[in-house]
């Protein structure tokens, strides 16, 4: 959620910026024509043809952050997200007491937290909602927590020192391969088969060893699973004296890793948030006896070893699409890309992308190298053409250009919305040019980058999603200005992290799609937009609006 005044002095500041660009550009391009009032302002829509591609499986190893846990969206089906990190040691350990004894295993992952929400009472203690997490509050669901048995094997001569590529749909890999033992078996069954997203803080009450002083200490929101203690001390302790914990190479070998999966818990929707397993990780504290280097009694020592979730990850997604007989689910690998869908869907994860065409395909006529009209189609759209010769001697300079997308509201009932959607080059899987806005939010930097846009835009009355809008005037200046500039085909996606711009590699690729945003990937989220096709109501109808001065 925003923070009001925060976000006012941010749109405030976007402001100026996107005043200053179009003065700035204004002088630059019309530097060259010379006279007063020759200039009229005006503004102008053009045709965009939308279609949908699907993935299908998607490259998922080693996303940013990832889902875990089961969403039903009314639009599109049934997900449910398991997920498999390798561990490393915080420290090496190559020897061990006498006598260890395993106090505590703990795992630990933190949850986002929506900071505007966060209420401080007077004792210290607060009040949190979670931030990222979709579908009914507090469900519950079975999660289970096992040692992975999959190797996901580091760059090196056995990958030819490539990354290892997994896929959204090779849960059954890891599933199968799994250790048998259940870790999270504590007789607390919120920490297995009722587990929920607690927004509850943990509340810990220390005591000074040195001078009796009690404190109480409060502690965000977070997954905390006692583990088996029986499990790690063979495991883990037990493995130090013959080198198991002396590198991180030796240990992954030993230990590959954990496997989250989830299930449901009775009648139980479930629900799912996004993590941060890379700040997680598993404390083992224990005892040994430390030999007396003066011939006395052993010392008792209490140890701990920290095991992080870092190193290769895969995200694993299963969509059922049964318990909604969704639109999405009815859609051909690739749409209609000759007259164009009526509706974008836009799906993250194993999901779909949509692809824009901008101006109207006609193409009767063209124009010379000195801006003379010549007969005949010359590969570019007379849309285009016209704005790129205006007449001699005279140029259209625009002052502002963009893409507005209209939700489907009535398709979109009961569903999560997606916050922010990317636009990028799809024929070269890259930014466009106006994705080099500079404005930035440090408090929420998803939020960064409002001039170039994407972010959702609320209904006053309903309080749900009404548009997207993304500038696009630097891409249009460059096509009108540039005649050597190809009008390529634009992306549209949802998007987690809008400053993550690297593409992820579709499982089985196919003549109009090979890859997709790495940052659509980790988005759970999916949404219903109308698209330029001439039979989508005009109000609703996505268009290309140019706001420009065109020479008398």
């Amino acid at each position: 959620m925003y923070n009001n005044s925060f976000f006012k002095k941010i749109l405030l500041v976007a402001t100026v910026f996107v005043l200053y660009s179009c003065d700035k550009d204004y002088n630059e391009v019309g530097g060259d024509i010379i006279g007063g009032n020759n200039f009229n302002l005006a503004s102008t829509t053009y045709s965009v043809l939308g279609y949908n591609l699907k993935t299908g499986p998607i490259q998922s190893n080693n996303l940013d952050v990832n889902p875990l846990g089961i969403y039903n969206n009314p639009v599109f089906g049934e997900t449910t997200a398991n997920f498999n990190t390798q561990l490393a040691l915080s420290s090496f350990v190559t020897s061990i007491g006498a006598r260890p004894y395993v106090e505590s295993v703990v795992l630990t992952v933190p949850y986002y937290i929506d900071e505007t929400k966060t209420k401080t009472n007077a004792n210290g203690s607060h009040v949190y909602v979670l931030d990222s997490i979709y579908g009914p509050q507090m469900a519950k669901m079975k999660l289970s927590v096992y040692e992975s048995g999959y190797s996901m094997v580091n760059p090196g001569p056995i990958t030819g020192y490539q990354e290892q590529t997994f896929f959204t749909d090779q849960n059954d890999l890891f599933d199968t391969k799994k250790e048998p033992t259940v870790l999270n078996d504590s007789d607390d069954d919120s920490q297995n088969n009722e587990f929920f997203f607690d927004s509850s803080e943990d509340v810990v009450d220390v005591k000074d060893s040195l001078t009796g002083v009690k404190t109480t200490k409060y502690i965000a929101p977070a997954m905390n699973l006692n583990l088996n203690k029986a499990y790690f001390k063979t495991k883990i302790l037990d493995a130090i004296s013959s080198g198991k914990l002396a590198s991180n190479e030796a240990f992954r070998n030993h230990f590959k890793g954990l496997y989250f999966k989830v299930e449901k818990s009775g009648s139980s929707a479930g629900n799912l948030a996004m993590l941060n397993f890379k700040a997680g990780k598993i404390t083992i504290t224990y005892n040994q006896d430390l030999a007396s280097t003066t011939g006395g009694a052993p010392t008792r020592e209490k140890k701990t070893i920290v095991l992080n979730m870092s190193g290769n990850t895969v995200s694993l997604l299963k969509n059922d699409y049964t318990v909604s007989g969704s639109a999405y689910n009815s859609l051909p690998s690739v749409g209609d890309n000759v007259a164009g869908d009526e509706r974008l869907y836009l799906k993250g994860g194993q999901g779909s992308v949509s692809v824009l065409e901008l101006f109207d395909k006609k193409d009767i006529k063209g124009y010379d190298s000195n801006g003379n009209l010549t007969s005949g189609p010359n590969g570019v759209p007379d849309e285009l053409d016209d704005l790129r010769n205006p007449g001699k001697g005279k140029k259209v300079l625009v002052n502002e250009a963009n893409l507005v997308f209209h939700i489907d509201a009535s398709a979109m009932t009961g569903a999560d919305e997606p916050q922010r959607v990317y636009l990028y080059d799809f024929k070269n899987n890259r930014p466009i040019i106006d994705y080099s806005d500079p404005t930035s939010n440090v408090s929420f930097p998803k939020k960064s980058k409002v001039v170039f846009g994407g972010l959702l835009k609320l209904d006053a009355t309903t309080k749900r999603g009404s548009t997207y809008k993304i500038r696009i005037t630097n891409q249009i200046r460059n096509l009108i200005n540039n005649k050597d500039s190809t009008n390529v085909k634009l992306g549209l996606v949802v998007t987690e992290n809008i400053a993550n711009t690297v593409s992820s590699k579709l499982k089985t690729a196919n003549s109009f799609i090979s890859q997709a945003p790495k940052a659509s990937v980790m988005n759970p989220l999916g949404t219903v937009l109308y698209s330029g096709k001439s039979t989508v109501p005009d109000e609703k109808r996505l268009k290309l609006e140019i706001y420009f001065t065109k020479p008398n």
